[in-house]
């Protein structure tokens, strides 16, 4: 009897096999792309619809910063199911696992403000110190509206709409004024000087009218059910003047900066019509002859 040894089986994949299964391969694989592309297109989609009639219904901080939230993870995923596809995470993954002690120093260092500014937004977004449309006062003298907030900064309107960027970690440790009221209106204090013989009780009238008169002021509506456009007290001593202070009100689409100069002038012309001073320093200078 004869034995036969067969070398190879049926099943074994020769390289024209391999080289005629490689188009299939890149074809499948570029098919799966396109499927993710559009997937985080539609995600990405639905995430903006979503946030969008919710902030219709009430504008809220939170709202806005969890859209970028989302908007960032959508994206994040979307990435990293192509790396996966394409059979790059891996390598990457060892390209950043195995880098020296001094790159991923640096790169921790780099990554610390990020968090920093992340958390901060999220903690500005919890307990929401301002909302979108507030006009804010920082403690280093920034003025600006809030126009909007993503995960590492908020963004300020302030004068002539210049655009004001500042990062959450900064904005979350300083101490802010915010001048938009409940009710949805802002608001500004102003004082005005006058001299030392000035009937205050004359001049709080003659300011009180000048602010009525401007076509920018609201009244303010008070929980007693009284309403005014702003009372004006005497605040105190000045080592020239009498210092009287006011707060002005006015809605949120009136320019800050309009309003105070149209209620300054009012002011200045009012004063001077009725004969109260708007004291200024002086200096007296004497001539002596020996």
């Amino acid at each position: 009897m004869k034995c036969m040894i067969l070398e190879g089986t049926g099943s074994d994949i020769t390289p024209e096999q391999t080289q005629a299964t490689m188009p299939d391969m890149i074809i499948a694989t570029l098919i799966l792309a396109v499927i993710i592309i559009v997937i985080m297109i539609i995600a990405l989609k639905i995430s903006g619809l979503v946030f969008r009639r919710l902030q219709r219904r009430r504008q809220d901080l939170r709202f806005v910063f969890f859209q970028k939230v989302a908007n960032v993870v959508i994206v994040g995923c979307g990435i990293l199911l192509l790396l996966v596809l394409l059979n790059g995470a891996k390598s990457i993954g060892q390209t950043l696992l195995g880098g020296t002690a001094i790159f991923s120093a640096v790169a921790a260092f780099v990554a610390q403000d990020a968090i920093k500014d992340v958390l901060a937004g999220l903690m500005i977004s919890i307990y929401k110190p301002f909302g979108l449309g507030d006009r804010i006062e920082l403690e280093d003298g920034t003025v600006g509206i809030v126009k909007d907030i993503t995960m590492r900064h908020v963004v300020l309107t302030g004068i002539d709409n210049k655009v004001i960027v500042v990062p959450n970690s900064k904005l979350n440790t300083m101490k802010l004024y915010n001048y938009t009221n409940s009710d949805g209106y802002h608001s500004m204090v102003l004082d005005f000087y006058v001299s030392y013989d000035t009937d205050v009780e004359l001049a709080a009238k003659v300011i009180g009218e000048a602010i009525a008169s401007s076509p920018y002021s609201i009244e303010r509506k008070y929980a007693d059910g009284t309403s005014a456009y702003g009372q004006v007290y005497f605040w105190g001593f000045e080592a020239s003047a009498l210092v009287m202070k006011t707060s002005v009100f006015y809605e949120r689409t009136s320019s800050t900066e309009k309003v105070r100069s149209d209620v300054n002038v009012r002011v200045n012309k009012a004063l001077a019509a009725s004969g109260i001073e708007i004291p200024y320093n002086y200096i007296n200078i004497v001539n002596k002859k020996v």
